[in-house]
């Protein structure tokens, strides 16, 4: 459950299933499932199964105790696989492409110059530079995507797609006023920070 609603900001249902649902041969099968607002299905999102003792007697799996006895194990089996992946697209994705939450993305922040004949990538770059290097010391993961094969508008595009939760964009009055326009990707919200 806490991989899913801290890590992946991907609410969940937590429950148990049903005798037909649960495990075959196992004592108690523990859920969680969340909810795809595409489809208005939920979805199994991880499993628990306590196994009880019944697989311990069928293959005789012992262990010693304490008092130096031997005891059938209770056993247990857990879930969780790249299915998590699938959901959290499902939950979060729009039709622009992923949308990911801060801490599992791989870059949280990206600085995109807005360069033009005027304005060119060798005068912004300082001022992004010092940007970047103040958000890695304070721990975020970010990129300066200095490239001047494409425009603007194209390296929105590419990280809106790629999910990055936060852009920071960089024009000629950001570095006069010591500010640059953030853009938030779940919601598009702007803002002009300094």
């Amino acid at each position: 459950r806490r991989v899913y609603e801290e890590l992946m900001a991907v609410p969940v249902v937590p429950g148990y299933k049903t005798e037909k649902e649960k495990f075959a041969g196992g004592f108690r099968t523990t859920t969680v499932e969340a909810y795809i607002a595409g489809s208005g299905r939920a979805i199994q999102g991880a499993t628990s199964h306590n196994l009880g003792q019944n697989f311990g007697k069928m293959f005789d799996i012992k262990f010693q105790n304490e008092k130096g006895q031997s005891e059938i194990a209770w056993q247990t089996s857990w879930g969780l696989t790249t299915r998590t992946i699938g959901v959290m697209v499902m939950v979060h994705g729009d039709d622009t492409g992923l949308v990911l939450p801060p801490r599992v993305a791989p870059l949280q922040v990206v600085i995109v110059p807005i360069f033009s004949k005027k304005f060119t990538i060798e005068q912004a770059a300082p001022y992004c530079e010092s940007i970047l290097k103040e958000l890695e010391a304070a721990g975020i993961r970010c990129k300066f995507d200095d490239r001047t094969l494409y425009n603007p508008g194209w390296k929105y595009n590419h990280w809106e797609q790629k999910g990055v939760p936060l852009r920071l964009e960089v024009g000629p009055r950001d570095v006069q006023n010591k500010q640059a326009r953030m853009v938030v990707r779940h919601s598009g919200d702007k803002e002009d920070i300094s």
